[in-house]
């Protein structure tokens, strides 16, 4: 009697991954049914499912989205955290670096915004709202807390992308209306040159006035707090109340714009269109305020 050794069984019959067909793979997907290895398995509700299945679930499965026209994101307001984050890197960066370097470059003052004076740098009104005084640390807490605050109600309504748009926008509102309401540059005179997030903060008071406003809901707490704020404005020194109250503009107009969009397949196209005739607009009142 002969003793032979078992043939191994044909390469064939062993289940392989799709996508790596070096690695056998006994796991297989519940919804196709395809083998799958560690690498493209995604746990499912029942067992995993192979990354191309859950791949095309997404491509087909309509995204939800708010009555703002946002894609509805669960989770941390991740915007506000970010530009909070940035916030706090900048005023690092103020304290550290020698000679007021980043607040010599990135501070806004209106002689900066006037080409006849050969210092054209119209992007300092928007990095100065990522600044803060050196002088207090209570400036950044109460602005970032205040944007976190306000953060946390409006990104999730308005959609991560919008939010940040309104912010940025508010944020450039708030230096023009500084130009607006103060005396242009004198040759010769100091510059002082205006730092903070309030005029972009004011910006998310105005909307959420505006988002409360459109949903019914009572504005007369957002009213005391904005009425606060300004009174705090004229009677504090150093603050610069005009880039609150531009940004306060800035932020309402903006925020019309997304809410009283009417829904439908256009309404992202119709906001983005909306939004940028504000900035246009910010724009065009700049330059005619510069020209006079």
């Amino acid at each position: 009697m002969s003793y032979g050794i078992p043939s191994a069984e044909p390469s064939a019959q062993v289940p392989v991954c799709p996508r790596h067909p070096d690695r056998p793979s006994y796991v297989r997907c519940q919804r196709c049914g395809r083998p799958a290895c560690p690498d493209c398995q995604r746990a499912a509700a029942v067992g995993f499912q192979c990354v191309d299945c859950v791949n095309e679930t997404k491509r087909t499965t309509p995204e939800v989205r708010t009555v703002y026209g946002g894609a509805a994101v669960a989770g941390k307001p991740l915007v506000t955290y970010v530009i909070i984050a940035v916030c706090v890197v900048m005023y690092a960066l103020q304290l550290l670096l020698p000679n007021e370097a980043v607040y010599q470059n990135l501070a806004y003052a209106n002689g900066y915004v006037e080409p006849r004076w050969g210092e054209f740098e119209p992007w300092r009104m928007l990095t100065a709202a990522f600044l803060h005084s050196q002088g207090s640390y209570l400036h950044i807490i109460l602005n970032m807390y205040t944007l976190w605050i306000f953060g946390q109600a409006l990104e999730p309504l308005l959609g991560r992308i919008r939010f940040l748009a309104l912010y940025l926008i508010a944020a450039i509102g708030g230096s023009v209306g500084y130009l607006m309401l103060t005396s242009l540059y004198v040759p010769g005179q100091q510059q002082v040159g205006v730092v903070g997030a309030s005029g972009a903060i004011f910006g998310l008071f105005g909307a959420m006035l505006l988002v409360q406003r459109h949903r019914g809901g009572d504005t007369r707490q957002l009213w005391v707090l904005i009425a606060i704020n300004g009174v705090i404005g004229f009677l504090i020194p150093q603050i610069a109340w005009q880039a609150h109250l531009g940004g306060l503009a800035t932020g309402a107009l903006c925020a019309a714009v997304l809410a009283y969009t009417p829904r439908g397949p256009r309404q992202g196209l119709i906001q983005a269109a909306g939004l940028a005739a504000v900035l246009a607009l910010l724009i065009a009142a700049s330059w005619v305020r510069i020209s006079l």
